[in-house]
């Protein structure tokens, strides 16, 4: 059964999609940005504090589905500028520690809100 996740922990969706698909043993996550949801604005002007909000809804998407960090087999990272890569690559590896899933990253021409990043997260149980 598919079941679509609307965590109130994370940003709404800007458009006609959902946070999150859950399939029962796979949850697709669409690309969160750094947005705060209670204020509707990025929690930052620089790639650190945008990642960090990312991950933030990105864990609140997770747990509203039942699934956990450690559940995660794929991220793809967009940046809105590659020179920001080291920065982000500081805040994503404390995210997740040890455990280290499949990932892309990759440098794109624009962002909604103007954001210098964009995560999507495949998990499975």
């Amino acid at each position: 059964m598919i079941k679509v996740i609307d965590s109130k922990s994370a940003p709404e969706a800007l458009g006609p999609y959902s946070q999150a698909i859950d399939t029962g043993t796979t949850l697709y996550v669409s690309g969160m940005l750094g947005i705060v949801r209670s204020t509707g604005n990025l929690a930052g002007d620089d790639i650190t504090s945008q990642t960090e909000q990312v991950f933030k809804n990105i864990n609140a998407i997770l747990l509203e589905a039942g699934y956990k960090k450690e559940n995660i087999t794929k991220c793809t990272v967009y940046l809105s500028h590659l020179n920001d890569f080291a920065e982000c690559n500081k805040v994503y590896a404390n995210y997740f520690g040890h455990h280290k899933p499949a990932r892309a990253c990759v440098e794109v021409s624009g962002m909604v809100k103007n954001a210098k990043v964009e995560i999507d997260v495949i998990a499975v149980k």
